[in-house]
């Protein structure tokens, strides 16, 4: 039988590059004569910015550790063992870099075996162990602690997740099976599924108290201390631990039937990870650690060796590196400064711009209309925001009274902007009006300033045409909501120079968006992306597909919501006009839909009505339809719109829109909330074989987003 150092000594062979967590013994004598006393701080001996994680390697650290306090637990040295982590940071789970390298089932079976014969140990000490949750905890770090006897949490943890099923894993190394042993099935649900399918929602130290799975609660400054002091406590029976007792009946099988509800909703049955968590959750219902640990083992070992954990850490990858360093950014000492902002336009997109600029700038924003009432109610909403935040805590009265301060209306663009350093235009989507407003901006502004437009389909290039300088216009283009979107459209139009672009880079780093350079192309990545698919969706109903079944093909995708969904949230009118704009530029592809023209005629805000509160198809839409008699089945509408997908990808990465495969997913995924999952777009095209079919090669080599061959 394989020994768990065997197990571990094979994985490390592969992972040659891990950054090895020590797991630093040291004794301290306990409070009040409490006795002797063993910690182990997980340490990789780089600052927070690098979070601890667990790989081959780091496992049998900690496996070494654990064999010294056992013996001296054995030996009766000590009262018991505590596992804490370096400032800031308690670990953030398995090291995905070396996940991604691994080619075999049985590499990937090791893995989770190696990780739970090492966590369990803590659990069958001679004496009790504590987890100090000291920072961030994700996955593998939080579930070493869900092996100990008892676990405090700081308040100033900010982030706390079994982020797993977000990438398309499960919780392998005892989450699906310890946690809703401890909280219950239902708060488990929530934790391993709900949040996970939520963009990975994040749980603070105080949640992490009140949903049982710490016992104990400390300030963030003496975290370590308080919690040591209660640790005596403990062990001395002055503090007594009391848990809510579980129920294993029936409220057990409605939790995972509110997980699979939940899964449905998210995933549509696409993705397999959360409904492998709720399978093993499930079964954890008569508390057999045993078989739950090895039905994890199974489930890693399984996923790992999947399409859709690849394509998970690929998304991951993008979002957490490539959007860090976009391709194609010029040098950033080439930015200038940005000390104030102008806006052209108050309405709501120009509102929410002048908010986030305020925000995470911290200068003066002035916001410029047509006449004084659309002004007033731009600054009044963008001050009303700013006492929403008031209200929730988010800032404090004297933050509250400085953004609004720096708030500010004019309708004299001379006045308003003869300092900024930086103009951003959001007025109607029309090219005379957009010409127009630029004309005067540059007569009003410094010589150095820049000039940036949120337009979502036109072209920079022409709107810069007439200027005396064009080459300080860029495009900006933000996706709506503002506040929540992270993508940015960054546009170098035909004369745009580098200092210019090198701001607008910069400034998008400060907005803390993910920035992404592409090409002055109609309608640039995102909004070009979703006009082919929502387009194609359209012709399949105008030529005689039941909507029901044209919404319904493209479910495998998993994507937040249907596309008839989609174009009640972007609004038909906005999206008949993209249509029209892409049909111009490319009338081959792109069609107008003459059924979405008399939705948008009729004043329709979309197809479905929602009185019953779930969306039911507006029977006034329905009678406005002309549809042809080609019916086709959920598998031809499938592949017509995957196939128009692939098609228009292909040949965006030809005209150069951006640098790779990779930016588009990039783009989707933070810009269209595309699930990780898929990896964005491409891998899931290349794994169903839609990008050969297409274009007769794939978009991204083998093992990127896949298993290695």
């Amino acid at each position: 039988m394989t020994t768990t150092a065997e197990l571990l000594k094979g994985a490390a062979e592969l992972f040659a590059d891990e950054v090895v967590t020590r797991a630093h013994v040291r004794h301290l004598d306990l409070p009040g004569g409490a006795g002797r006393f063993a910690l182990i701080t997980l340490d990789n001996g780089l600052d927070h910015t690098k979070p601890t994680t667990f790989g081959p390697q780091s496992l049998a650290q900690l496996d070494a550790a654990i064999d010294q306090v056992e013996k001296e637990a054995a030996d009766g040295t000590i009262v018991g063992v505590g596992v804490t982590g370096k400032p800031f940071i308690f670990a953030v789970g398995a090291d995905l870099k070396g996940v991604e390298l691994l080619k075999r089932h049985e590499d990937a079976y090791a893995i989770g075996k190696g990780g739970h014969d090492v966590f369990k140990r803590l659990s069958s000490l001679a004496v009790p162990t504590f987890a100090y949750y000291n920072g961030a905890a994700m996955g593998g770090g939080v579930e070493v602690g869900l092996h100990c006897t008892y676990r405090t949490v700081s308040k100033a943890v900010p982030a706390f997740s079994l982020p797993e099923v977000f990438l398309g894993l499960v919780p392998g190394w005892g989450g699906c099976v310890l946690l809703p042993n401890l909280i219950g099935a239902d708060r488990a649900v929530s934790v391993v599924i709900e949040n996970s399918l939520n963009q990975n929602r994040q749980l603070g130290g105080a949640q992490v108290f009140e949903l049982g799975i710490a016992d104990a609660l400390f300030e963030g400054a003496d975290f370590l201390e308080q919690s040591l002091i209660w640790t005596a406590s403990v062990l001395g029976g002055t503090a007594e631990v009391v848990r809510a007792d579980v129920d294993r009946g029936e409220a057990w099988d409605q939790a995972v039937a509110r997980g699979r509800a939940v899964a449905d909703s998210k995933v549509h049955g696409a993705a397999p990870a959360a409904y492998r968590a709720l399978d093993i959750i499930a079964a954890a219902k008569n508390g057999d650690l045993r078989a739950g640990f090895e039905a994890e083992n199974q489930a890693l070992a399984d996923l790992i060796m999947g399409g859709e954990l690849r394509s998970g850490i690929y998304a991951f990858n993008l979002v957490q590196k490539r959007a860090k360093r976009p391709a194609g950014a010029p040098d950033k000492s080439l930015a200038r400064p940005v000390t104030k902002v102008g806006v052209v336009g108050a309405g709501l997109m120009a509102s929410q711009l002048a908010l986030l600029f305020a925000r995470r700038l911290q200068v003066p924003v002035v916001l410029t209309d047509i006449d004084q009432e659309r002004v007033d109610k731009g600054v009044g909403y963008v001050h009303g925001e700013i006492d929403k935040l008031l209200l929730k805590g988010r800032v404090n009265q004297d933050k509250a009274n400085r953004l609004k301060g720096l708030v500010s209306g004019s309708l004299d663009k001379a006045a308003a902007f003869g300092d900024a350093d930086f103009v951003i235009e959001a007025v109607f989507e029309e090219m005379g009006v957009k010409q127009q407003v630029f004309a005067e901006v540059e007569a009003a502004v410094p010589a150095h300033a820049i000039l940036a437009t949120n337009t979502s389909s036109l072209s920079v290039s022409e709107m810069a045409s007439k200027l005396e300088h064009p080459e300080r216009v860029v495009g900006f283009h933000f996706f709506n909501p503002v506040a929540v979107l992270p993508l940015l459209e960054i546009v170098r139009a035909e004369r745009t120079d580098d200092a210019s672009l090198a701001t607008a880079f910069a400034v998008a780093k400060s907005l803390k968006k993910t920035a992404v350079l592409v090409k002055d192309a109609p309608a640039f990545v995102v909004n070009r992306v979703l006009t082919r698919f929502m387009g194609e969706v359209q012709n399949v109903i105008d030529e005689g597909t039941p909507i029901e079944v044209a919404e319904k093909a493209v479910q495998p995708l998993g994507l937040p919501m249907s596309p008839l969904e989609l174009l009640e949230l972007v609004g038909p009118a906005i999206g008949l006009h993209v249509s029209e704009t892409l049909n111009g530029a490319f009338p081959d592809r792109f069609t107008v839909s003459p059924n979405l023209a008399a939705v948008v005629k009729a004043g329709k805000r979309g197809f479905y009505v929602h009185d019953s509160g779930k969306p039911e198809l507006d029977p006034e839409v329905l009678a406005l339809l002309k549809q042809g008699g080609t019916v086709l089945t959920e598998q031809e509408a499938r592949d017509r719109v995957l196939d128009a997908v692939a098609q228009e990808i292909g040949l965006m990465l030809d005209e150069g829109v951006v640098a790779e495969a990779q930016d588009i997913d990039l783009c989707l995924i933070t810009g269209a909330g595309w699930p990780f999952h898929l990896g964005g777009i491409t891998p899931y095209l290349d794994r169903e074989g839609v990008s050969e079919r297409v274009n007769g090669k794939r978009f991204l080599e083998p093992g990127v987003a896949s298993v290695p061959a």
